[in-house]
């Protein structure tokens, strides 16, 4: 999914934080209703906002950034080792 489009981040807004489509929304906030049960439509049913795109970019977003953070531990290692 190509979420660069939907998940923004703004130095100024909630900390600058990944938000949706620039409103006060965060990435983690969805995950968090997510995970704590809500299914897509009853997120949508309490935020007329969102889309069903908005709802399914924020997965993909926090799968990209954890296999960067991967990626990165994997390079700091590597390069601890050559020291």
């Amino acid at each position: 999914m190509n979420y660069h489009e939907i998940i923004t981040i703004e130095p100024g807004k909630r900390s600058g934080k990944p938000c949706i489509r620039g409103m006060r929304i965060t990435v983690y906030d969805i995950l968090e209703y997510l995970a704590g049960g809500m299914t897509e439509a009853e997120i949508l049913e309490d935020f007329s906002e969102l889309t069903s795109e908005d709802i399914k970019a924020c997965p993909a977003f926090a799968g990209d950034r954890e296999k960067q953070l991967i990626i990165q531990q994997s390079e700091m290692s590597d390069l601890w080792q050559r020291k």
